[in-house]
């Protein structure tokens, strides 16, 4: 039995023998298979309810079949188990959809639809009864979805068991036809993608739909490192292709796995991206493929994220981002924001301006058209080819139901040399597909640079400064791929004491009874003026005492009124003691102002700048210069 990011795997014993979904059977009706019905996850300790419910009596779920007791309702008006079908009128030609599936017992089998305001009616209803199994065929439109909806199944009994299994959505065969290339980019996190792709083997269909799986690991602890990879390898025999490489981030590994699918120029693919950290249901890859073969013109498809730590939850269901304010994965209009899924469905239909990778489809046609990703080591490399591909004329779909399982962004401390990426790279993605401003880009670095510094986050200050230093430097801090930027924040990072991390048992210099919880009061209603305030009370020493913080109440103007403050990580495995120093915090001030006013003054150089080397950044030549540097430095 294997752990998976904290899940177990179902092991043989829990699954009924008729649990053999396999792989799309197009038979006579020359269909391709949009989804599969399942009726409890792949992972045991995931929410069952994403994927069935029980409205009335009772009954047993197994992954491919239900057995329905007497007297009892169940319905797959669920997350996973609701077919996508205003998504499907939107994008695609396909004009009905048919439910195939084998059926024995005595109930009734009600096909049901939703619309965008969540509005029920029933599109079928059919009797059935026998002993034997027998396979059942229900055709439904999907014509009046425009504005939302969804299609599901209702099993109904009265005096008899009913039991269904192995039901499949079925479209016409799209007119594309290509299968998938997935690409995994991984950095020492070995077991969590060996687990990936041992999830990918083990269903029959997710493999039918790859034509191949490059792995891109970036790491020193390394996939080859374990013993269970060559087993894991034969799995895949000859699609599964290993790529080493140096550390070049998200956008380096994912770009060399695409750079070798498009290697070939005639080649027309699906290059399906996939993080590392990721627990995935396979059924995923096979509703991505047929949806973005079907679509009528070529559209990038994304997954939606659904929390790891809290799997009934998702993150958005549709993103865009606001550039000038740094403000990232935002739910769109309409659509649902960390809503919990077992009590909310997606009904309206909202279109997303990008996705991000942490499971996303990108046709061949829409890379040659706008070019690679940009090579940024980390952070919104996803949000720039999403507005880049969008400027150009092509659709990103974040498909509902199609999903992955990853770790939760709450939960990932970003005092660290992440925030550099941040601010730098959103800087760079405004001056390229926003409307950049650098008065008001300087407005929001001062602001952020005093909120670090009133929080003793020095260290963190002096990164923001050094990420406006080098957008202003312009597209050359991107020659090495970033691969020697993490290196030089860390160490600029480095040189402050605050950035130690300690366990919340041992910090050094402090007793418990000197650090009682401080808990946080509302936010200040004239933030600006308590900003400045708080600044000048620091400057003045008129600050004292110390005090535990939370992650959650770790807010500037909290944090701010003590000398000392041991606050604890996001991650919530350890702590950082941050305390007041007058003279960084007036070095690091004066520094911040300067680079402010430079940011004012020459924010529109460095845009035409960012505007003019844009396309020689994205181009396949560049990378291939990337990937030949990086092959030549590991012979050295």
């Amino acid at each position: 039995m294997t752990l998976v990011g904290g899940f177990r795997e179902v092991g043989e014993n829990e699954v009924r023998p008729a649990d053999r979904q396999a792989a799309p059977r197009p038979g006579e009706l020359g269909a391709a298979v949009a989804m599969r019905t399942f009726f409890t996850p792949p992972f045991a300790g995931l929410p069952v309810d994403l994927y069935t419910k029980i409205e009335d009596g009772a009954a047993t779920r197994h992954r491919t079949a239900v057995t329905v007791h007497p007297h009892s309702t169940v319905s797959t008006s669920t997350y996973f188990g609701r077919f996508p079908a205003s998504y499907w009128q939107r994008w695609t030609a396909v004009g009905e959809v048919t439910v195939r599936a084998n059926v024995s017992g005595a109930g009734i089998v009600r096909v049901m639809a939703s619309d965008s305001k969540g509005g029920t009616r029933t599109l079928h209803t059919e009797r059935v009864a026998g002993t034997t199994e027998t396979a059942a065929l229900w055709t439904v439109s999907t014509g009046k979805f425009a504005d939302g909806g969804a299609i599901w199944v209702e099993l109904v009994t009265e005096a008899d068991p009913l039991q269904v299994a192995d039901v499949e959505w079925l479209v016409p065969h799209p007119h594309r036809g290509r299968p998938t290339t997935a690409v995994l980019c991984t950095h020492n996190r070995p077991e969590d993608c060996l687990n990936t792709l041992r999830a990918l083997a083990a269903d029959p269909a997710a493999m039918s739909a790859l034509s191949a799986v490059y792995v891109v690991d970036q790491g020193d602890d390394t996939l080859e490192s374990r013993e269970s990879f060559e087993s894991v390898r034969e799995m895949f025999s000859d699609r599964l292709h290993y790529l080493r490489q140096r550390n070049l981030g998200g956008a380096g590994g994912f770009t060399r796995g695409l750079h070798e699918v498009l290697a070939d120029e005639d080649v027309v693919a699906n290059a399906l991206f996939m993080d590392d950290d990721i627990l995935l249901e396979p059924d995923t890859v096979v509703r991505m493929t047929t949806f973005a073969n079907s679509a009528v013109e070529p559209v990038v498809v994304g997954s939606q994220m659904l929390q790891l730590l809290h799997p009934y939850q998702i993150h958005v269901s549709a993103e865009h981002a606001r550039f000038t304010t740094i403000e990232p994965g935002l739910a769109v209009e309409g659509g649902l924001d960390r809503a919990d899924l077992t009590e909310e469905l997606q009904d309206r239909r909202v279109d997303a301006d990008y996705n991000a990778w942490w499971c996303c489809l990108l046709p061949s046609e829409i890379v040659r058209d706008a070019g690679y990703p940009i090579p940024m080591f980390f952070q919104w490399d996803d949000v720039e080819f999403g507005y880049r591909i969008r400027g150009r004329g092509h659709a990103t779909v974040t498909l509902p139901g199609a999903a992955v399982w990853h770790a939760d962004f709450d939960w990932k401390d970003e005092e660290s040399w992440v925030r550099y990426f941040t601010l730098r790279n959103a800087l760079i993605i405004d001056a390229l597909h926003g409307d950049f401003n650098g008065t008001a880009s300087a407005k929001v670095f001062l602001r952020w640079a005093a909120e670090c510094l009133v929080s003793m986050r020095y260290a963190q200050a002096e990164v923001l400064i050094a990420a406006v230093e080098d957008f202003l430097t312009g597209p050359a801090v991107l020659h090495d791929g970033d691969a020697s930027t993490v290196g030089r924040i860390a160490e600029l990072r480095s040189r402050h004491p605050e950035t130690a991390r300690h366990k919340p048992s041992q910090v050094p210099g402090l007793t418990g009874s000197s650090r009682p919880i401080r808990k946080a009061g509302p936010a200040p209603a004239h933030r600006r003026l308590v900003l400045a305030k708080r600044l000048v009370w620091h400057l003045l020493g008129k600050v004292g005492g110390s005090a535990s913080i939370s992650s959650g109440d770790a807010h500037w103007w909290h944090v701010g009124l003590f000398e000392t403050a041991v606050v604890t990580d996001a991650s919530q495995e350890s702590v950082s003691v941050r305390r007041v120093d007058r003279d960084e915090l007036r070095r690091i001030g004066r520094k911040a102002l300067r680079t402010a006013l430079r940011l004012r003054r020459e924010g529109d150089r460095a845009r035409a700048a960012w505007r003019d080397g844009h396309s020689s950044l994205t181009d396949r030549k560049n990378w291939t210069r990337l990937f030949q540097l990086d092959e030549n430095t590991s012979k050295e």
